[in-house]
């Protein structure tokens, strides 16, 4: 059975909610991002780039990497339409977006001038990142201007992930006003079942305070 290894409202919750939509059996280990310390001690040890996601398919076989394990989850379920068969157009729309997510929007929201852990949570570092934010996130508004998702107006891989970035959007406190297509796709994706699942599981986010823990 896979196991996730996740810190709640971080990046992890993209595959989280994809296997969840899978409807395959996983199970979900938490690890503390401010320790580095999960249950079964110290988290460097099952992923030495020490942040999560991890998802362990054996105990030995492990993939790091948002949008590989995504792309890996939506593989072992072909049926479910997660993501496309290797190869045609729709497969690398779904690649660009997945890779434009990981490259353009979560890299950019991982501040250089933060206290504490990977979101921005002084005044500072939240306007520095919403300012190098700003011009992607105006580029996949766009893109949502006719469609509810990403791809083929159908939920794929990338939506999980693009679900991430709206969430720390509303978590930072950040306006929708300029993002009226990624408000409406956040709204979206909070009412699938699964989202909603996900949500429930994880509990209060990870905290963007130094002095509370995960």
């Amino acid at each position: 059975m896979m196991k996730l290894f996740y810190a709640a409202g971080a990046s992890s919750l993209a595959p989280h909610i994809l296997l969840e939509e899978s409807g395959m059996h996983y199970t979900l280990e938490r690890v503390n991002l401010d320790t580095k310390i999960w249950k079964g001690g110290e988290y460097r040890q099952v992923n030495p780039k020490n942040y999560v996601p991890a998802l362990a398919i054996t105990d030995s076989y492990i993939l790091t990497e948002c949008a590989v394990i995504l792309e890996y989850i939506g593989k072992q379920v072909a049926d479910r339409n997660l993501i496309a068969i290797y190869g045609g157009e729709t497969y690398w729309k779904q690649r660009i977006w997945l890779n434009y997510i990981a490259t353009e929007l979560h890299k950019n929201f991982i501040s250089p001038f933060r206290k504490g852990n990977w979101l921005p949570n002084t005044a500072d570092s939240k306007s520095f990142v919403y300012k190098r934010a700003l011009p992607r996130l105006k580029f996949v508004d766009n893109a949502l201007k006719q469609q509810d998702y990403l791809v083929n107006n159908e939920f794929s891989a990338p939506d999980a992930y693009l679900f991430v970035i709206t969430n720390w959007i509303k978590r930072l406190g950040y306006n929708f006003d300029d993002f009226k297509n990624l408000q409406s796709f956040d709204a979206s994706m909070r009412a699938r079942p699964a989202v909603q699942r996900v949500l429930q599981q994880e509990g209060r986010p990870h905290s963007l305070q130094d002095d509370v823990k995960c």
